[in-house]
């Protein structure tokens, strides 16, 4: 059974510590389907709770918005995307019910390559990923309760023991992982059957897609996010560690 349902307000603390309702949700919750840990998180945190995506496709989205149309979805637009990115955003806006939120760093490209010289994405890509993605995501985030993220086990090593409900102690709130144990064939059988929207770059051989000087193709059979980072010996930008 699921755990308790505590409802969240805009001016009150929910009736149990955000961390205990993290830790019982992940117990209890651990074997269901994608869609009842997405109506669990949505009765319990109401319009405090968000959605986060990088726009690869539009998976968790599609999930999301069929139990909570409307809901705000933030997008890190680091300066650096690809333009096929920036155009499933755009695409993303227009055809499903969500309120995108274009998230942007403090500093343009040109002022941060201005104030800390250019291609810091090869010199320090650490740094840069902090700076363009993981710090403004983590502003964006500040008076939500709870976000939901797309990431799954099979994605990478570091992926393999999280939970489908966690505490994320940096933030202080909920993070909700609805798709974390889906494989990729039920990831691609999800879109095909629900005619998910999907950035091109996929089907240029791009399976995981960042920013576009840190991102290479992927030759069939090579580990799919191979390509992220390639040769810098990094396969987390920091937002999900």
């Amino acid at each position: 059974m699921p755990p308790t349902t505590v409802v969240a307000t805009s001016t009150d603390r929910p009736a149990l510590d955000l961390r205990d309702v993290a830790d019982s949700a992940a117990q209890a919750l651990e074997g269901a389907s994608a869609l009842e840990i997405v109506r669990w998180a949505v009765a319990t945190f109401g319009d405090r709770i968000c959605l986060t995506s990088s726009m690869s496709d539009a998976a968790l989205i599609h999930l999301v918005s069929k139990v909570k149309p409307g809901i705000d979805v933030l997008f890190v637009d680091t300066g650096y995307h690809f333009a096929e990115t920036i155009g499933t955003r755009d695409a993303v806006e227009a055809v499903y019910p969500v309120n995108v939120i274009n998230v942007t760093p403090t500093r343009t490209v040109a002022e941060q390559e201005a104030a800390l010289g250019p291609r810091l994405y090869g010199r320090n890509p650490d740094l840069c990923c902090h700076l363009r993605k993981v710090e403004p995501l983590s502003r964006a985030l500040e008076g939500y309760m709870a976000w939901f993220s797309g990431i799954r086990r099979e994605e990478t090593p570091s992926r393999r023991d999280r939970k489908v409900v966690e505490w994320d102690g940096r933030r202080g709130m909920v993070k909700v992982n609805p798709i974390l144990n889906w494989t990729q064939q039920e990831m691609d059988d999800y879109i095909a059957d629900n005619g998910v929207l999907v950035n091109p770059l996929h089907y240029d051989g791009y399976p995981s897609i960042g920013c576009a000087p840190c991102t290479r193709p992927v030759a069939p059979g090579e580990d799919p996010r191979s390509g992220r980072w390639a040769g810098l010996g990094k396969t987390e930008c920091g937002i999900h560690l």
